[in-house]
């Protein structure tokens, strides 16, 4: 069982349009730094996905029918749910979607929700199984009402303790009950976001994470590890002039990186 980065850039992906900064120059030069949207996936079973978010452009095709077990929403940003708008004019069977409660949803989806079943709201710290997984959402700091959500897969009799991984964009820093259930919980890997470079919260009222806040998290839960996704070409150029601020237990994320569940 893994959990796949699809994208891990932020709204405006990497290259941005009409920008020629170093960030974006190589993404236009080197496709392997490229970012598209933020979104994951996680195989569940033979030919079987759970997706987090819905906003790959190619997202049918890397997902035919048959082979979406259900998708997860972290909330209801266009930059999110765009794949939902084509997806739900499909045939067949019927694609469960869970995420946050929020009665405005994003546009028409509710009313004109075709294939999809939208489930009722989840609530944040209220555990719940799928697919072989116990998933606990999170709730995060956004615009809009936004969850996180902490994996740990279900063990077999005799198996080890699992590990636990928790996904949680987007966000600027973590609301104080979550940041208590992770103190409760530990994780192993911390998929984060941080969408700006240091000093950036100074500047501006922000609507995702800067590199301090993530810090701060850090030394508070101890995770394994902590992984950067949600990635601006501000804070790229920034990571391309700090490469030695990072490592093994804090990372930069990279579409199609792969964790083990």
């Amino acid at each position: 069982m893994k959990l796949t980065l699809l994208g891990t850039g932020n709204a405006a992906t990497i290259p941005v349009y009409g920008c020629d900064c170093k960030a974006c120059q190589r993404a236009r030069c080197q496709p392997q730094f490229q970012r598209k949207h933020c979104s994951a996936a996680i195989s569940v079973t033979d030919g079987k996905y759970l997706l987090i978010d819905a906003n790959a452009k190619d997202l049918q095709q890397r997902f035919p029918a048959g082979s979406i077990e259900s998708v997860l929403l972290t909330h209801y940003h266009m930059d999110h749910v765009s794949a939902l708008f084509d997806l739900r004019w499909g045939e067949g069977e019927v694609i469960p979607v869970f995420g946050p409660s929020d009665a405005n949803g994003c546009d028409d989806l509710y009313k004109h929700s075709g294939i999809l079943a939208f489930k009722p709201p989840l609530q944040p710290q209220s555990s719940f199984k799928l697919a072989g997984l116990t998933i606990t959402p999170l709730s995060l700091a956004h615009s809009k009402p936004t969850l996180g959500y902490v994996f740990e897969r279900i063990a077999a009799s005799g198996d080890e303790a699992p590990r636990r991984l928790a996904y949680l964009t987007d966000t600027a820093g973590l609301p104080r009950d979550s940041l208590a259930w992770l103190k409760l919980h530990p994780i192993d890997t911390l998929i984060i976001d941080c969408g700006y470079p240091p000093g950036e919260s100074k500047l501006r009222p922000l609507n995702h994470s800067c590199l301090e806040q993530i810090l701060e998290i850090r030394e508070q839960l101890r995770p394994r590890r902590v992984v950067l996704t949600h990635i601006g070409h501000h804070f790229e150029r920034w990571i391309m002039e700090h490469g030695d601020r990072f490592d093994e237990s804090l990372s930069v994320a990279a579409d199609g990186q792969e964790f083990e569940l």
